[in-house]
C-alpha cells in the first residue's frame, strides 16, 4: 500500500528538478494518474519516458490560462477528478533595484503568482473532497537577498494565496499548505548561479552557499518531493493554512 494510492495529481512544472521528482515520488507511493506541464515538448517527452504509464504529459505555460483550460480538458476527460495540485512552476531572475525592467516584473509576476492563481483555481471544479492544493514556496521571501526583490516578493504573495485559500475552500474539506524550498541541486538553480556571477562556476557559486546551510549541502531535489508526498497524504490531515520547511536550517537556525 502506498500513501496516494489511487489519486490523480496535477504537477505544474514538472518536467524538470522539484516538479519531476515530486511526479516519481507520487507514482512511487501509488499514485494511478500524475499530469505534468512544462513549456518545452522535448523535456516533457524525456519525463514521461521516465515516469512510465501512469504520467500524462500536457505541454503549457501556466502564465496562459488557455493553455491551462487544455490541461484540465484532459483531466476532466479522465473522468476521476483531481485529488492533488502542486502549483510548482516558477523561476528566479536577478533584477536589482534601479535596473528592474517591465520585462522582469511581467515575467516573475506572470508565471510565480498570476500562474499559480489560473493553476489553483481553474482545478476548482475538478477538486474531490478532501483534496490536498500544494504551493512550492522559498525561503527567499523571507530573506532580504540582494537582487532578488521581485522574485522574493512573488513567493511572498504564494504564502498569502496558501493562507486565504486554507480559508475559502475549507468546507470542502481540501487542505491548501506550501512547500518552503531552500537551495536545491536543480537546473534552476544552476540559471541563478549564471545569473548571479557569471564568472564564478556552479561548484563555486554553491560552496559559497552552503557555508550559510546548517546541514552543509544543497538539497537534492527529492528531498523537497518527499514533503510534497506528505502535504498530498492523509499523513498531514489536520494542517492547512501551512508550510512545509525543507531548506537544511538555512531559514531556521
Amino acid at each position: 500500500m502506498g500513501l496516494l494510492d489511487n489519486k490523480t495529481a496535477v504537477i505544474t512544472g514538472g518536467n524538470s528538478g522539484i516538479g519531476l521528482a515530486t511526479a516519481q515520488r507520487f507514482i512511487a507511493e501509488g499514485a494511478a494518474r500524475v499530469f505534468v506541464t512544462g513549456r518545452r515538448q522535448a523535456e516533457l517527452d524525456t519525463a514521461v519516458g521516465e515516469l512510465g504509464p501512469n504520467a500524462v504529459a500536457v505541454r503549457g505555460d501556466v502564465g496562459e490560462p488557455a493553455d491551462l483550460d487544455r490541461l484540465y480538458a484532459e483531466v476532466a476527460a479522465a473522468g476521476n477528478g483531481l485529488d492533488i495540485v502542486v502549483a510548482n512552476a516558477g523561476f528566479t531572475r536577478v533584477a536589482p533595484l534601479g535596473e528592474i525592467t517591465e520585462d522582469d516584473l511581467n515575467a516573475l509576476l506572470t508565471t510565480n503568482v498570476k500562474g499559480v492563481v489560473y493553476t489553483v483555481q481553474k482545478a476548482l471544479s475538478l477538486l474531490n473532497a478532501g483534496a490536498s492544493v500544494i504551493l512550492i514556496g522559498s525561503t527567499t521571501a523571507d530573506r532580504g537577498r540582494a537582487g532578488m526583490s521581485i522574485y522574493a516578493a512573488s513567493k511572498a504573495a504564494v504564502r498569502s494565496l496558501a493562507r486565504a485559500w486554507a480559508n475559502e475552500l475549507a468546507d470542502r474539506k481540501i487542505r491548501v499548505n506550501v512547500v518552503v524550498a531552500g537551495s536545491t541541486a536543480t537546473p534552476g538553480s544552476n540559471t541563478l548561479a549564471a545569473q548571479t556571477n557569471p564568472d564564478v562556476s556552479i561548484e563555486e557559486f554553491r560552496a559559497e552557499r552552503v557555508t550559510t546551510i546548517p546541514l552543509g549541502r544543497f538539497a537534492d531535489p527529492v528531498e523537497i518531493a518527499n514533503a510534497a508526498v506528505f502535504l498530498a497524504s492523509d499523513l498531514s490531515s489536520f494542517i492547512t493554512g501551512s508550510t512545509v520547511t525543507a531548506d537544511g536550517g538555512f531559514n531556521q537556525v
